[in-house]
């Protein structure tokens, strides 16, 4: 996409910038409300710059339309739902009642929700991504509570081919480094690596953390391999074609987005000239407004440490599900349903991850935890249950003894450090306050 230079005048000029509007005081009188007390429209409870500054030339873009949206949802319900020659008689609705049921909720998020963190191009975008995430998470909690059984025989009404066992496929069998073994690993999978890592570059936007948690993942495969067979590859395709190649080309080219989009100033469509520069303008409206550059520092603090070992832990339990999943439930890799998954859980996390991040380095502005990381952690612990719940007998060979040892002593240094860094020197803090208030009592006695 094609995007304005930095010396180009911004959209600064037609929106008031956040320095010329005082903040306002929580609550009231400067007192937090709390419980059905609070005011979730009132300016503190929005987060900057998560706050709307869209262009006024296209205003009606942004209007309201929530009246006139009601009256064509119904009007559509009624014509599909009435008409004979669309739903003829005597046929099976249920599918075109499920239909109807998720269209009228995600119109309902579209119109109702929250604005999130992000504006292009529309926040109604991101509502309706909000409302997919809900609807996802609905569906894990009815499956929650159903057998392994007959959730494959409900995988049917929506892909009659589903409800047949596969075999899974081992990436270990021939582990001689050779060219021709390497040339035969390369598939189709390579570029979905490299497509998973550009995501996930923008999603985390540092390359320290990519780094580490493609190290992790592929410690994870090393991990549960007895379990299932794909995580089974030869430690070239582990380390080379993984990590070297696939993993890193993806993390820098998502990193080279990253530092692009930050060099730029976004301009508003009344200061543009010329057919191609708004067209130029129509196309940036699918790139994002503003840029914020993710610095996590892990080793800043205790709760800087817990966010970055949580966020850690999310995104490796986001990318081993929807292997158990497919593997329970007999599905394909390839198959549309596990790749709208990934899809829509990248499209979840980019909001996710940039609340998380506001929430835990500014917590005067973000006073709670945005909708988008609070329900992306309840559908990933979700996932979790479900997988621990149906694998039940399903994966009888028990954990090696030296997965145990590797985890059981990766638990105590992620332990160890926080104590030795955060919690030894408070505790040395709290011993020279307590011997200068003794220290004081005694003098005062005296």
């Amino acid at each position: 996409m094609i995007l304005s230079s930095p010396t180009e005048e911004s959209d600064s000029a037609v929106s008031p910038t956040a320095d010329e509007v005082p903040e306002p005081k929580p609550g009231l009188d400067g007192k937090p409300l709390i419980g059905v007390q609070a005011d979730r429209t009132e300016s503190y409870t929005r987060i900057e710059p998560f706050q709307e500054k869209h262009d006024t030339t296209v205003e009606f873009f942004y209007r309201p339309i929530t009246l006139s949206a009601l009256g064509a949802g119904m009007a559509v319900l009624a014509y599909v739902a009435m008409t004979e020659d669309v739903l003829e008689e005597g046929r099976d609705k249920s599918r075109a009642g499920a239909y109807a049921v998720v269209a009228s909720f995600l119109l309902f998020s579209i119109i109702q929700f929250r604005d999130g963190p992000f504006v292009r191009p529309h926040p109604a975008f991101w509502r309706a991504v909000l409302g997919i995430n809900v609807l996802y998470e609905l569906a894990l909690v009815f499956l929650l509570f159903q057998d392994l059984d007959s959730a494959r025989s409900m995988m049917k009404y929506l892909d009659p081919s589903l409800g047949k066992s596969l075999p899974e496929k081992s990436y270990a069998e021939n582990c001689a480094f050779t060219l021709q073994n390497i040339w035969n690993a390369l598939d189709i999978f390579c570029i979905a690596h490299t497509l998973g890592w550009f995501g996930k570059a923008l999603i985390l936007r540092d390359y320290w953390f990519c780094w580490i948690l493609s190290i992790a993942f592929e410690l994870a495969e090393y991990s549960l391999q007895h379990q299932l067979p794909n995580f089974a590859e030869c430690w070239w395709d582990h380390w080379i074609l993984d990590v070297l190649i696939c993993n890193w080309i993806g993390t820098y080219l998502g990193m080279k987005t990253c530092q692009y989009f930050e060099h730029y100033t976004w301009r508003g469509l009344r200061q543009t000239r010329g057919f191609r520069s708004k067209t130029r303008r129509v196309i940036s409206q699918f790139s994002p407004h503003d840029w914020t550059t993710f610095k996590w520092e892990g080793t800043a603090s205790l709760t800087h440490y817990f966010a970055v070992v949580l966020l850690l832990a999310v995104f490796l339990a986001a990318e081993l599900n929807p292997f158990y999943l497919k593997a329970l439930l007999w599905m394909e890799p390839d198959h549309p349903i596990v790749i709208a998954r990934l899809a829509g859980v990248f499209l979840c996390a980019l909001p996710a991850v940039r609340e998380l991040y506001q929430y835990v380095n500014d917590p005067r502005k973000a006073v709670r935890m945005g909708q988008h990381v609070w329900m992306m952690l309840a559908t990933i612990g979700t996932e979790l249950l479900v997988i621990t719940k149906w694998s039940r007998g399903q994966f009888p060979e028990p954990l090696p003894a030296r997965v145990k040892w590797a985890w059981s002593l990766g638990a105590f240094l992620l332990v160890l450090y926080p104590t030795l860094q955060f919690g030894v020197p408070t505790a040395r803090r709290y011993l020279r306050r307590q011997q200068r208030v003794l220290k004081s009592k005694a003098v005062s006695q005296m």
